[in-house]
């Protein structure tokens, strides 16, 4: 089971439902792993605190260039769309930061004058908080190439229910982490910002054919705006968090809701159960058809 967890923008308190949720179903005999693909500002660690025991360099491949066996022809920088590669009379010239590592180079070079060595872009560091197995990426700074790093987190551990902690947007970043997901959980604010990028995040997941519902952060006592965009849209809102001030405080401090307020598991049992029960309705759906 891959759950996701997104958000049409950033603050809507996606990471603190992705933390709880996890922690929630690793109380309730889980197997678990939290995976945070928000590489370029994981935050999830601040939460669960986990005790990282291992990390591993990440790295992309990127063409160097034999001088000797090269003519310059200038077919590598013809093929190149990102102006990776660039040839001035006979000289070649790579520029590592804006290669998407697509190897046309190699394949259209004559002489084979282009191989490919590994640049590292980040790095993955595993651990374990209480009852769930950690995961996060760290991209390094003024790397451009996040996807390649989110696809290597997704990689780890595929066993067990994966919470997938998405970065905010609906950018190249955010349809990387989105594929291969079996449900798509998207956390917005009743403000007409978190509403309207909401809409945003609704078109990208239809779009990738994930099912999906919608939970309510920061919800007032007359949640009408909320309630009233998801039924014109026909989405369902499967649980929604009261604007408590006790829970802000607990985030400043780092510190999960079902921790500082006992009273709120409910809320994440019920949701980690709804999104269950959606699961295996879908998987049977699926057996008869």
């Amino acid at each position: 089971m891959r759950i996701a967890v997104a958000s049409g923008k950033g603050g809507t308190g996606k990471t603190t439902v992705a933390t709880n949720l996890a922690l929630t179903a690793g109380m309730l005999g889980e197997m678990v792993t939290y995976l945070d693909c928000d590489v370029e500002e994981p935050n999830g660690h601040l939460f669960l605190h986990p005790e990282i025991k291992e990390s591993t360099s990440i790295g992309v491949p990127v063409p160097q260039v034999d001088k000797e066996k090269c003519i310059g022809c200038g077919k590598c920088a013809d093929i190149c769309q990102y102006s990776a590669i660039a040839c001035i009379k006979e000289n070649v010239l790579i520029f590592p930061e804006l290669c998407h590592a697509c190897g046309g180079c190699t394949r259209v070079c004559p002489t084979g004058a282009i191989s490919e060595i590994s640049r590292d872009i980040g790095i993955i560091e595993q651990g374990s908080a209480e009852h769930i197995r950690f995961v996060h990426g760290k991209i390094y700074i003024g790397e451009i190439m996040v996807p390649p790093l989110i696809r290597a987190v997704k990689k780890i551990d595929p066993a067990g229910i994966q919470i997938i902690d998405a970065p905010p947007g609906t950018s190249c970043p955010v349809i990387t982490t989105l594929r291969g997901a079996d449900f798509v959980l998207l956390v917005t604010e009743p403000t007409p910002f978190g509403l309207n990028d909401l809409g945003l995040a609704i078109e990208t997941v239809k779009e990738l054919g994930i099912d999906y519902a919608v939970v309510v952060n920061r919800a007032e006592e007359d949640n009408s705006s909320a309630q009233q965009f998801c039924q014109d849209r026909g989405i369902p809102i499967i649980a929604e968090i009261p604007d408590d001030r006790r829970i802000a405080e607990a985030y400043s401090r780092g510190v999960l809701i079902i921790s500082a307020l006992p009273q709120y598991r409910d809320v994440f049992e019920k949701l980690f159960r709804d999104i269950h029960e959606r699961l295996s309705a879908g998987s049977a759906r699926e057996g008869i058809l």
